[in-house]
């Protein structure tokens, strides 16, 4: 009798797909004999590029389909970065584990490799995060920030595109995806005071389950 294989619900980014393996891996140490497939789901993160994040702090903005297809029994397990997780998982759903944060910190990827102390003056630098403008213009108030969303992949064509000179991403994305090479700096929490599950990941579950 063949068995049924695990679903498990993701993010469809590149990104995404690396943490689904990650926690697959991690799975088959409970459950040996376990047969996993990958789901790829697009949530509210995914489609709207132009809410500004501060406004969605703390919402399901990038693990609501994802969670509504785990309730409606599509999927059996969900792969959320732990930092995504709204402030109340909705009813009849838990957290199963979380995992170790691989890194809090963030990084820099710049043109050339540059420093941020060593960017030219009125360099364009992107962001994502309210938290992260507000750090740069703490320590660098010349630099232009610009609006920096989507995938890492595609955040880091700014800089190749010449849209941008740098950019500050999660150093545990550029770990997961194998990126390090990009890598010009990374911050000392006392620089870049990060979201305390930055890097972690959370394996959600039917609370039946």
């Amino acid at each position: 009798m063949q068995i049924r294989a695990v679903k498990i619900g993701v993010r469809p980014s590149l990104l995404a797909l690396k943490q689904a393996q990650e926690a697959i891996g991690l799975l088959k140490k409970i459950y040996p004999k376990a047969a996993f497939e990958v789901c790829k789901i697009g949530t509210p993160g995914d489609r709207d590029k132009v809410t500004p994040l501060s406004e969605v702090d703390g919402s399901d903005f990038f693990t609501r389909d994802i969670d509504e297809a785990l309730l409606n029994g599509k999927i059996d397990i969900a792969v959320h970065s732990s930092k995504d997780l709204p402030l109340a998982l909705p009813n009849g759903l838990k957290v199963m584990f979380e995992t170790e944060s691989i890194s809090r910190f963030d990084a820099l990827v710049s043109k050339g490799g540059h420093k941020l102390a060593e960017l030219a003056l009125g360099s364009r630098i992107g962001s994502s995060s309210l938290r992260r403008k507000k750090e740069i213009n703490g320590l660098r108030p010349d630099l232009e920030i610009v609006d920096a969303r989507g995938t890492i992949v595609e955040r880091l064509s700014l800089i190749d595109s010449g849209k941008i000179d740098a950019l500050i991403v999660a150093h545990a994305a550029l770990i997961r995806l194998k990126l390090e090479h990009r890598i010009a700096e990374i911050f000392p929490l006392g620089i870049f005071n990060t979201h305390p599950k930055q890097g972690c990941l959370a394996i959600v579950t039917r609370s039946k389950n």
